[in-house]
């Protein structure tokens, strides 16, 4: 079989699979499932166009691993050939244990336990079946490589995970804030005692690099109609979890079910590989077809929120910096129950509080080195004369009050 293939990709242009054993990983059912989990959510509800997926941009960001390898080489840089395929593969299976609709329903499926922990799992598991080929894969995924720049490459502050997606994310959507010139800073990459490096002359890329991040977390990932239809959903999950515990049963697919109607716990999850191999057959459609069936069931509340999700009649959502009014929040409560005939709790549905942050440029998770022409290296924010950039190194923490819009009618 021919196994030297090539995507055609919108953002990139054509990318070709560097090896046999990639394009093995490649056509796995546990990757190819990712073709069927959209890549933010229910984004597309306010960008029509953000309908690509996890496998779009697993392939890109291995992609720009290819790329940021060939630029090291180029720059002396000692990358075994074992090295090069560990790279690409950590990268290419970073995000392999994300869920249906990825962050939307984080934590909610199966609670205590993130896409990072799933995605290792999965990983061992494929190791186990490509007969150990994947070991040093792993261990930079895991950060237990002695090279600790390798590691930096799949996830840190300047990865290329996050490089791909700021410019496949503001592609999908049209925000044209979130492009940034990946090309340039990829180049512009080195090391420098075993951690990457930006050389001095790429500061102002970094600079953009930066700011389109915040940007697009305002504007795209954290857009107040994509909170209120991703919150929205994790209602319809909880309550349909509430319902199936309580002994409700639904006719939905059997993956579903077997997260639905038990609590599994963190610890569980990892012993039992039924729950790997069951979590490996869940997608976006396991989803929208329990959400098309409860949209008919007995229950007023989960029935009421389904037709509100599938009709786009999304939460009304007031974003602010201070904690909302408790007064204004216990009268809308008070409304919905006396409006929908139903009890407190059940009003907690229809009105709620949580919180969201947004954090640029976490100094404490890794910063991003400048190496200096002097040979020093300091991080981004010291270097830069953009007096912006030690802002975006603070959390943004805002208050949300979401509710149904039906309970301001007149």
């Amino acid at each position: 079989m021919n196994k030297k293939k090539i995507i055609n990709d919108p953002v990139y242009g054509f990318i070709s699979i560097p090896s046999e054993l990639v394009f093995d990983l490649i056509e796995h059912r546990y990757f190819q499932r990712l073709r069927y989990i959209k890549q933010l959510g229910m984004t597309h509800l306010v960008y029509p166009g953000a309908l690509h997926t996890r496998f779009h941009h697993a392939i890109g960001a291995m992609h720009l691993m290819g790329t940021a390898i060939e630029t090291l080489c180029y720059k002396g840089l000692e990358i075994t050939p074992e090295e090069k395929e560990g790279l690409i593969i950590a990268i290419l299976l970073h995000d392999i244990g994300h869920g249906p609709f990825s962050h939307a329903l984080e934590q909610t499926i199966i609670q205590g336990i993130n896409h990072e922990d799933i995605s290792i799992l999965l990983m061992n598991k494929l190791n186990e079946e490509f007969g150990g080929q994947l070991s040093l894969a792993i261990e930079i995924f895991k950060d237990t490589y002695p090279k600790k720049f390798l590691h930096q490459l799949v996830s840190s502050q300047l990865d290329m995970d996050r490089m791909d997606y700021l410019n496949r994310d503001s592609f999908f959507t049209g925000v044209s804030e979130g492009v940034i010139s990946s090309d340039r800073i990829i180049k512009m990459l080195n090391v420098k005692d075993d951690n990457i490096a930006v050389e001095e002359k790429g500061i102002y890329s970094i600079e953009k690099f930066l700011i389109a991040r915040r940007l697009m977390y305002w504007q795209v990932y954290l857009h107040k109609t994509v909170i209120a239809a991703e919150q929205l959903l994790c209602k319809i999950f909880y309550r349909s979890r509430e319902l199936a515990l309580n002994g409700a049963r639904f006719a939905i697919t059997p993956a579903l079910k077997h997260f639905l109607e038990k609590e599994i716990s963190n610890e569980e999850f990892a012993s039992y590989p039924e729950h790997l191999d069951t979590f490996a057959k869940l997608d976006d459609t396991d989803v929208m077809a329990a959400v098309k069936v409860w949209a008919d069931c007995d229950d007023f509340v989960l029935a009421t929120l389904c037709n509100s999700f599938i009709n786009r009649k999304l939460y009304h959502v007031d974003i602010a910096a201070e904690v909302p009014d408790e007064e204004f929040v216990s009268t809308l409560r008070k409304k919905a129950v006396e409006m929908y005939n139903i009890s407190e709790h059940e009003a907690s549905y229809f009105v709620f509080t949580d919180v969201i942050r947004n954090n640029a440029y976490n100094k404490g998770d890794g910063k991003i080195h400048i190496l200096m022409k002097s040979g020093r290296m300091t991080d981004i924010a010291l270097a830069s004369d953009n007096s912006n950039l030690e802002a975006l190194t603070k959390t943004v923490k805002k208050h949300i009050l979401c509710y149904s819009k039906a309970l301001l009618d007149d």
